[in-house]
């Protein structure tokens, strides 16, 4: 059985997470989403939220699991006794900066593979941090979040103002 993790902040869940999954479906038996505890990072929603949200995206896929996680990548990987890690590339940047990620990845787990596969084009200028900053802003953030919860997104989002 082929299995990988796809791990990420989630903050909030958009459409370009969801293409990377749909993408890994074809690839794999079972695909890990877990939403990790970034303390570098000030999520918009709770990490709880965040999983009910992903798994509420990902209900109809048997193929998909969520859960969250805190600790190391690496660690996860060895608990879900897989090597294959998913990342997702918009572009360049995104492409130098997961690079650095999977050299040290590497040095602490030596049959890490990590998988990059590249965004659909016309989903390129989606990201967590701009959907969330166009949200804080009271846009219309619809197209970019997955239709299983947008209203829910909504909701949460009402609730802290």
């Amino acid at each position: 059985m082929r299995k990988c993790v796809f791990a990420g902040t989630f903050d909030p869940p958009t459409i370009g997470h969801k293409d990377i999954v749909m993408k890994c479906i074809d690839l794999f038996d079972e695909i890990v989403v877990a939403v990790l505890i970034n303390p570098n990072k000030h999520p918009m929603l709770e990490i709880q939220e965040r999983e009910v949200l992903l798994k509420k995206v990902f209900k109809s896929y048997k193929k998909v699991r969520v859960l969250s996680y805190e600790g190391l990548l690496v660690d996860l990987l060895k608990e879900e006794k897989t090597n294959f890690y998913v990342r997702g590339i918009r572009n360049s940047t995104d492409y130098d900066y997961e690079t650095l990620e999977n050299y040290i990845n590497s040095d602490m787990y030596n049959e890490l593979i990590t998988i990059y596969l590249p965004t659909r084009q016309e989903l390129l200028h989606i990201s967590s941090s701009l959907v969330k900053d166009a949200i804080n802003f009271g846009m219309d953030v619809d197209k970019y979040i997955p239709e299983e919860i947008r209203e829910d997104l909504k909701a949460l989002t009402k609730k802290r103002q």
